[in-house]
């Protein structure tokens, strides 16, 4: 199958509102979140999420906005309460969050809550196809709330999310 992409609007009208009022933004600030295990990138099952770490997942997404003005964060944790905590804590700081969300993509309703809470636009991002994984691995509590899902493309994926935020919400 191949890879998997499309696009969803807000589900809410208090964010699209919120979000209309922030107008075009000069200089984003994007957050980006990795999940359980993705810390282990380049160790855990590399024929399935490749050979390369997290650092130089963060290296190609920092060189991705050389020179445009975006400044990324980074941050990566295996427990749900910390993800929760930092979406939290990301309102009225970031412009946009990148997420991926790994197994918790499948079981949390506590992230899905608070990236619905914080209203800032959202792009989940997954190295594999989970549309051609195990059947459990299948469905996203995430997608309900993220404008956009990108599965399947590895880093790139990460790329185009960043594309995607900063041609959408950035200034032109």
């Amino acid at each position: 199958m191949p890879p998997t992409e499309y696009a969803r609007s807000s589900p809410t009208s208090e964010c699209k509102v919120l979000n209309a009022k922030k107008g075009v933004i000069t200089k984003m600030k994007i957050l980006i979140i990795n999940g359980p295990n993705l810390n282990l990138l380049g160790l855990r099952e590399p024929d399935i999420y490749g050979r390369r770490s997290l650092s130089d997942l963060e290296v190609i997404c920092t060189d991705a906005v050389s020179g445009t003005g975006t400044d990324l964060a980074f941050f990566q944790s295996n427990h749900e309460g910390a993800i929760v905590d930092k979406i939290q804590s990301a309102y009225g700081v970031f412009d946009g969050i990148i997420i991926n969300p790994a197994a918790y993509t499948h079981t949390s309703v506590a992230i899905l809550d608070a990236l619905k809470a914080v209203c800032i636009p959202t792009v989940e991002v997954h190295l594999s196809d989970i549309s051609s994984r195990e059947s459990f691995r299948q469905f996203s509590y995430i997608s309900l709330y993220a404008e956009k899902t990108i599965c399947g493309r590895g880093f790139d994926g990460y790329t185009e999310a960043i594309a995607y935020l900063t041609e959408k919400y950035g200034k032109h």
